[in-house]
C-alpha cells in the first residue's frame, strides 16, 4: 500500500550504512556464572533463563585469589573510555567503508552513550582519533538510555535534510561492563545478566551524489530506505522505573530496572505505533520489517504481545538479544544490520525501527525503501 505522505519540497534523510564493533571476548551465561562464582540459585535461573546465549564483555581483572576483583569507578571510566573508542572505531570503519567513505568526509558526528560520564566527550575523542575533518560539527547525547539511539537519529537526521549533499553519522557507544555492581543482590544481578557492550554507528545523507559516492558503487550497493517521520511517547508515571545513579553504598554508578518495566513499555507501544502511521495511509498490516530494541526477553514479549507481531517479525530483535544481549541504545542498529545482510527488503517496504528506554520512553522512525 502507498503512503500518503506528500512529495517533500527539499529530498528526505536515508540511510546509507550502518557498521557495529564489540570486544573481542564473548562469554556464554554459564561461563559469566562459574567466572564470578555465582551458586545463588535465583540469580543463576536469572541468567540460564534470560533468551541470552553469549555477550561480549570486557570483564574486570583477576585478582590474587584467582576471582574477578572490583573496579573502581575510575577504572570503570577508563574502561568506558578506552573499551568504547575501540569498539566505536571498529563499527565506524564498517559503516564508511561499505559506502567507500572516510572519517574526512564525514561532516556531521553525533555520540550516543549512557555507560559513563566524560568530558570531553566521545564526539571530541573520536574526533581526534580517527583523523576526521576538524570543521566536522559534533553532538553528544549522554544519559537518555536505551531510547536515545532514535533520539539521536531524528536529530541526524534534521541535519542531513538541512545539509543536502554531506554525510552526517551517528554513533552509539555503549561500554555497559563500565557500568556493573556486583554485590549478590537480584536488584544489580537484573543488570549484570542482560547487558553487552557493543557499538554501532550509521551514516546518514539527503540528496546526491555525496562526497564519497560514484555512480558505479550507488548501482552496485543494494536499495537504501528514506526516514519519513519520527513520533514517540513519555511515560511520566514510570519516570523512575529506569535509573542510573550514584549509589553510596558502592561509591559508583548503577543501574536499576523496575521489574514491572516491560508491562509499562508493551501497554505504551500500540498508542505510539499509532502516531507513527497517523497521516501516512499506513495500516500496521502494511509494515513489512520491524526493528525493536532487545531491551529483554519479558520487554520484547510485551511489545510483540501488544503489537499483535508473530515471532518472525522480531527475529532479528531476538537475535542480537542472544548472541549479544541488552546493547542499550546501539541495540536497534544491530538489528538492522541484521535485516539489511538479509537481502528480504524490497523497493515499496515500509520498516518501524523503535526503542524504549529511561523517561520512560517509547521511541519509533518510520522507514520506506
Amino acid at each position: 500500500m502507498l503512503s500518503n505522505i506528500a512529495a517533500p519540497s527539499q529530498p528526505l534523510s536515508r540511510i546509507l550504512a550502518v557498521g557495529t564493533g564489540v570486544p573481542p571476548h564473548s562469554y556464554s551465561q554459564e561461563e559469566l556464572l562459574d567466572i564470578f562464582r555465582v551458586d545463588d540459585p535465583r540469580i543463576r535461573s536469572l541468567y540460564l533463563n534470560s533468551a541470552i546465549k553469549r555477550r561480549n564483555l570486557t570483564l574486570p581483572p583477576i585478582g590474587p585469589d584467582g576471582a574477578r576483583r572490583l573496579e573502581s569507578q575510575g577504572e570503570l571510566l577508563r574502561k568506558h573510555v578506552g573499551s568504547g573508542l575501540d569498539m566505536a572505531r571498529a563499527a565506524i570503519g564498517e559503516c564508511l567503508g561499505k559506502i567507500g567513505a572516510t572519517p574526512r568526509d564525514v561532516a556531521y558526528l553525533c555520540c550516543v552513550s549512557s555507560t559513563g560520564f566524560i568530558t570531553p566527550g566521545f564526539s571530541a575523542k573520536i574526533i581526534k582519533e580517527l583523523g576526521f575533518d576538524t570543521g566536522c560539527s559534533r553532538l553528544d547525547v549522554v544519559g537518555m538510555g536505551c531510547n536515545a539511539g532514535l533520539n539521536a537519529l531524528n536529530a541526524v537526521s534534521g541535519w542531513a535534510v538541512a545539509n543536502p549533499g554531506k554525510i552526517a553519522l551517528m554513533v552509539c557507544v555503549e561500554a555497559c561492563s563500565a557500568a556493573y555492581v556486583f554485590d549478590g543482590t537480584m536488584r544489580t544481578s537484573v543488570v549484570n545478566s542482560l547487558f553487552g557492550d557493543g557499538a554501532a554507528a550509521i551514516a546518514v545523507g539527503a540528496g546526491t551524489p555525496l562526497p564519497a559516492e560514484s555512480a558505479e558503487r550507488a548501482a552496485k550497493a543494494p536499495a537504501v530506505p528514506i526516514v519519513l517521520k519520527f513520533a514517540s511517547r513519555i511515560i511520566p508515571e514510570a519516570s523512575e522505573a529506569m535509573r542510573y545513579e550514584w549509589d553510596d553504598d558502592h561509591g559508583k554508578f548503577s543501574f536499576f530496572l523496575d521489574p514491572g518495566i516491560p508491562y509499562v513499555v508493551g501497554a505504551h507501544a500500540e498508542e505510539t505505533v499509532a502516531a507513527l502511521l497517523d497521516g501516512t495511509g499506513l495500516r500496521r498490516s502494511d509494515i513489512a520489517h520491524w526493528i525493536v530494541h532487545s531491551g529483554g526477553k519479558k520487554v520484547i514479549d510485551s511489545v510483540r504481545v501488544n503489537l499483535r507481531l508473530t515471532r518472525h517479525d522480531l527475529r532479528h530483535t531476538t537475535g542480537v538479544l542472544a548472541d549479544h544481549g541488552n546493547l542499550s541504545s546501539g541495540s536497534f542498529l544491530f538489528s538492522y544490520q541484521r535485516l539489511s545482510e538479509e537481502g528480504r527488503t524490497a523497493p515499496g517496504d515500509h520498516g518501524v525501527l523503535m526503542t524504549m528506554g529511561p523517561g520512560s520512553t517509547v521511541e519509533t522512525a518510520l522507514l520506506r525503501w
